[in-house]
């Protein structure tokens, strides 16, 4: 098997369709460089915040579409569980192993690489924050700053997370396999038309 790309084909009408199924090291290649570039650009741009933003001061960026408020958020999603902040931090490592597991074992798509890594890159981001930043270890409080109208402030790697999730739900509903080979097996196992009256006679 190429250690890059092999093609998985489907039967079609014409027996032509033909699906790329990555190995597994270019699905871990991919995922690594997509998290490694959002990990970076989330954390310059968090630290720019940290320099140049007044705390809880909303700056107009986009008029009042787009505005940059700094906040540090000891919590989840929207502030849930600033009490237990050792114990989010905790979750956001458990999902990052989850990620990884469901890409050794299933992923071979390109589109599921991607949305995999988005994940995988939002999650470090904000574990970075949740381990280095004060006031310490595991209860570090994560940078925030983007705010929209009518939503809680967010940072970079909460936008890789939301998009890479959204993508997967989008593969999903459109019947995109994590594994091309997967979806072309089930095409070839499925029992074809029943022959008409005409073709038996």
């Amino acid at each position: 098997m190429n250690d890059t790309v092999t093609a998985s084909t489907s039967a079609g009408p014409e027996g032509s369709g033909v699906r790329r199924r990555l190995s597994l090291r270019v699905v871990l290649a991919m995922m690594a460089i997509i998290a490694a570039i959002l990990l970076l650009l989330d954390q310059i741009t968090k630290n720019l915040a940290v320099a140049h933003l007044p705390e809880l001061d909303p700056q107009p960026f986009l008029g009042e579409v787009l505005q940059l408020t700094l906040l540090y958020n000891s919590g989840a999603a929207w502030g849930l569980g600033s009490g237990i902040t050792p114990v989010v931090t905790v979750l956001q490592m458990a999902i990052v192993v989850g990620v990884l597991v469901f890409a050794v074992k299933a992923v071979r798509s390109p589109s599921y690489a991607v949305a995999l890594g988005l994940i995988l890159g939002g999650a470090l981001g904000n574990i970075h924050d949740r381990l280095l930043r004060p006031p310490g270890p595991f209860r570090g409080a994560v940078v925030d700053f983007l705010e929209l109208p009518n939503w809680p402030v967010f940072n970079v790697a909460d936008m890789a997370v939301v998009g890479g999730a959204i993508l997967v739900v989008a593969l999903s509903l459109f019947g995109v396999a994590a594994d091309p080979a997967e979806h072309t097996a089930g095409e070839q196992d499925a029992p074809g038309e029943a022959p008409t009256g005409a073709e038996r006679g």
